[in-house]
């Protein structure tokens, strides 16, 4: 069995969904398939395209995936790479992916079929962490909902990978609320964009340097991070703007979205740094970097990470 189109676009945020259309794909391409991957940016398309060109002596079908797609901006790449998708080789299939919903229009022409993984709403996202300890025997309380959103990044690859380690503490029939999932998630978590900004929020520049570069190192893409860190910023101003009211009701901080006692923590610690126009230079900031990194082709992306980074503790040291 082989998909419909040899040249297919995975897109989007949603890396758990994606994840798994990927992984039907190589199941359908049968247990001989020859799959190679690459990295847009790092490999040469010529030579990418000259790799699909050539067939194999031993495999039936083969797979090629192009991760980061979205660095494909030279027209000399992109036509290369447009010209191979007009008329792609005999049994092998091409896979472009990005964290974005859209690449180059170039290569979105047909025979290109695109499918864009889009992020999970809030509801969906709390009926999967539900179901998920449902179908574990486990009753997670709507609070304990909240609060595994609250510390896991957006995607549901993260928030599986999470629920599994965090059912190991428990038992069929038992009850998780708030307090006992952000003890053992925080207890088996990960370096995340979440424990990136609780460094961010102690203003703990050589510790954030050190989660920024581990995600890199990980292959986290900026653009995680950099969404990570926005829906961050922007729970920052509104609980800011709750402090300025003198507003200290539960209902109110869980209105943002703020439920777990760490993230009571570390939003306290941020708003002693940051005041409101600081939290607003922050989001201004993440924005800026985004582009940068987006429209950067040839220049090091963990230096503008870097420099990201430092701008971020250099606002909270001019106490903006």
């Amino acid at each position: 069995m082989t998909p419909k189109s040899p040249c297919l676009l995975f897109l989007g945020p949603e890396l758990g969904e994606k994840q798994t259309a990927l992984e039907e794909l190589v199941k359908s391409l049968g247990p001989s398939a020859e799959k190679t991957v690459y990295y847009a940016g790092e490999t040469p398309a010529g030579q990418m395209v000259s790799a699909m060109r050539n067939g194999s002596l031993f495999a039936d079908n083969r797979l090629f995936i192009i991760k980061s797609a979205e660095n494909f901006k030279k027209k000399d790449e992109l036509d290369l790479l447009a010209a191979y998708m007009a008329s792609p080789a005999h049994n092998t299939v091409l896979v472009l992916i990005s964290v974005e919903n859209s690449i180059s229009k170039v290569l979105e022409k047909p025979p290109a079929v695109k499918r864009v993984f889009y992020e999970l709403s809030d509801q969906k996202k709390s009926e999967w962490v539900k179901n998920f300890f449902n179908s574990e025997g486990m009753n997670l309380t709507s609070d304990g909902v909240l609060t595994i959103l609250e510390m896991v990044e957006n995607n549901t690859a993260a928030l599986q990978r999470e629920c599994a380690r965090l059912i190991m503490f428990f038992k069929k029939g038992d009850e998780i609320g708030p307090a006992e999932a952000e003890k053992w998630l925080s207890h088996t978590r990960e370096e995340s964009v979440f424990t990136l900004f609780s460094r961010i929020a102690a203003n703990d520049f050589e510790r954030s340097l050190q989660s920024l570069r581990i995600l890199l190192a990980a292959g986290t893409e900026p653009q995680t991070i950099f969404a990570g860190l926005l829906w961050c910023f922007r729970k920052l101003r509104s609980y800011i703007n709750l402090k300025n009211q003198n507003i200290t009701d539960e209902w109110e901080f869980k209105k943002i979205g703020i439920i777990a006692p760490q993230a009571r923590r570390d939003y306290s610690s941020a708003s002693r740094y940051y005041n409101y126009a600081g939290a607003e230079a922050l989001i201004s900031l993440t924005a800026e970097y985004d582009y940068k990194i987006r429209k950067s082709n040839t220049f090091p992306k963990h230096i503008l990470m870097d420099e990201y980074l430092y701008k971020i503790h250099s606002e909270a040291a001019a106490g903006i």
